[in-house]
């Protein structure tokens, strides 16, 4: 399949067009559609395709189970937003740096980045319009001002969002270059169950939405989108190589994907801790903890992902801007219980 939209590291917010290859020739319009726009269920894709929002070789196609051929060109418009023009909140914020063309959050966890569905209000883009009035960058949309890059709701860290659409775009260029030729950085600290047996390695494996779950996302052998993550063992508690307990871990992002270190790290036997959605099946560890062990780990509510490193170049000034973020009390507060196990 040869994607022809470009990447958009905050979610599909222009026409996505693509040409059918072998691959997928055969498979329903909805089916592939829904397999390389994984920021849209497959109900919300076939709503589109019923409200003729899609055209295959130019022509608009309303059944859902249109069989694709080889070469044909899909195009999905996507309509005008409905949803509610965020408002200004006065939510408190962390600032690590802020000139006239961005601004750098260490955010907690808990604060959802921008308003969606079951999220219209106290997100991190209400508390943005509130700190900087009109002075966010456009491009990102109504929903998403300024925003360049995400983390998730319940990962804390750093992220950078643009106040003017000439640093958007030298901002989104960096992310869609993902560092391999200039200096942005993204680093993560995550404890996971177990540790890999050696010090690093590098997870090459291609994600896109369950068919299971449309809320999760899951490895495939074939379609989606590339995924590559790097990692490196900085801690082991409770053993030694493959024996250990939990791992202190540090996670390089080579793309961009939703849920991408939750996923990946899950599809190697090493979910993160506290992350419901893809190690669940590691919660009856918990149970033959020794406290406070025990206790500590119960009470962590979250995915203990932290985005602690940030680099990029300044899109105006060309200077190289690098951030630390110290982790926060819980996720502090977790490790050092490990490292006293």
């Amino acid at each position: 399949m040869t994607d022809n939209s470009q990447e958009d590291p905050a979610g599909l917010d222009t026409d996505f067009s693509l040409t059918v290859d072998a691959d997928d020739a055969g498979k329903r319009l909805d089916a592939v559609l829904a397999s390389h726009v994984e920021v849209l269920s497959r109900n919300r894709i076939q709503s589109l395709i019923k409200s003729g929002d899609v055209t295959v070789g130019g022509a608009k196609i309303v059944e859902p189970k249109y069989r694709v051929n080889e070469g044909d060109a899909l195009v999905l418009v996507l309509p005008e937003a409905e949803d509610p023009e965020p408002k200004g909140e006065d939510i408190p914020l962390s600032v690590v740096f802020e000139d006239e063309h961005l601004i750098v959050i260490d955010k907690p966890a808990g604060l959802v980045v921008h308003p969606g569905a079951g999220n219209w209000t106290g997100t991190l883009v209400n508390a943005l319009i509130h700190h900087c009035g009109d002075s966010l960058s456009g491009i990102g949309g109504v929903k998403r001002p300024g925003i360049v890059h995400r983390i998730d709701k319940d990962t804390s860290g750093l992220l950078v969002v643009a106040k003017t659409d000439r640093a958007h775009q030298g901002l989104a260029a960096q992310f869609a270059d993902h560092g391999r030729t200039g200096p942005l950085e993204r680093a993560y600290a995550a404890l996971v169950w177990g540790a890999p047996s050696g010090l690093k390695g590098t997870i090459d494996a291609n994600l896109a939405r369950s068919q299971t779950n449309r809320q999760k996302i899951a490895v495939v052998k074939t379609a989606g989108r590339r995924a590559i993550t790097h990692w490196q063992v900085k801690e082991r508690f409770g053993g030694h190589s493959e024996d250990a307990l939990a791992a202190l871990m540090e996670c390089r992002l080579e793309t961009g994907r939703t849920h991408q270190i939750r996923v990946h790290m899950a599809h190697i036997g090493h979910p993160l801790i506290g992350d419901d959605d893809y190690g669940s099946g590691f919660k009856t560890k918990i149970n033959r903890l020794e406290e406070p062990l025990k206790g500590v780990v119960a009470g962590f509510t979250r995915q203990a992902l932290h985005a602690g490193l940030l680099a990029f170049e300044h899109p105006i000034n060309g200077k190289t801007l690098r951030f630390e973020s110290p982790y926060p009390e819980d996720f502090a507060t977790l490790l050092s219980t490990l490292q006293k196990f």
